[in-house]
């Protein structure tokens, strides 16, 4: 069984990326994968600074989310545009988990044989769209395999409805993100 984490670059109450990340682990769940879900607000961590990591270690929360990568075959990332990027949480949470926390730890353990599906909502018409670009750019980089698809949801304050999406074309769209990655990690196992 592919196991599967979904997590969004926002923190925000009522986050639209966090619903949309979830919508698209519900299409990967209904096809059996296991998915975990969470959000960064529950693990808090302190901007990447070499400095602080050299006199404290990895903090508590970046500790547990670098493991919760690690259990995991794929991810599911769904990320607000913030000035034509992903969101600071987001890169400090991927930044923390990169770091190695033994002398003989491959770098970017964490990320090593990973496959992701990158999705945004945003309030603007574009949805997000520029932000996924950076995102797919960093998450190639770290080593992670993109997949080629990828949704952008605009207008997001009157694109969710009881953590639905309005518009039942792409609501399907979305959770066929989550499908696809279930079935690409289970033709690899």
């Amino acid at each position: 069984m592919s196991k599967i984490l979904a997590f969004s670059g926002s923190s925000r109450k009522g986050s639209f990326n966090q619903q949309l990340v979830s919508i698209a682990a519900r299409g990967a769940q209904a096809l059996g994968s296991e998915i975990t879900i969470i959000n960064l607000a529950d693990y808090p961590m302190p901007i990447f600074c070499q400095d602080h990591e050299t006199e404290h270690g990895m903090p508590e929360f970046a500790s547990k989310f670098k493991q919760l990568l690690l259990e995991h075959d794929g991810l599911l990332i769904a990320s607000p545009e913030y000035n034509s990027s992903y969101s600071a949480l987001l890169k400090n949470t991927l930044d923390w988990a990169s770091r190695a926390t033994t002398p003989d730890e491959v770098p970017l353990s964490a990320f090593k044989d990973k496959f992701a599906t990158i999705m945004s909502a945003s309030p603007g018409g574009l949805g997000g769209i520029r932000g996924l670009v950076n995102l797919r750019m960093l998450l190639a980089n770290m080593g992670v395999t993109v997949m080629p698809e990828q949704v952008a949801i605009g207008r997001a304050f009157s694109a969710f409805s009881q953590g639905k999406l309005v518009d039942e074309f792409k609501h399907h769209e979305v959770r066929e993100l989550g499908a696809s990655l279930h079935l690409l990690l289970e033709r690899l196992k």
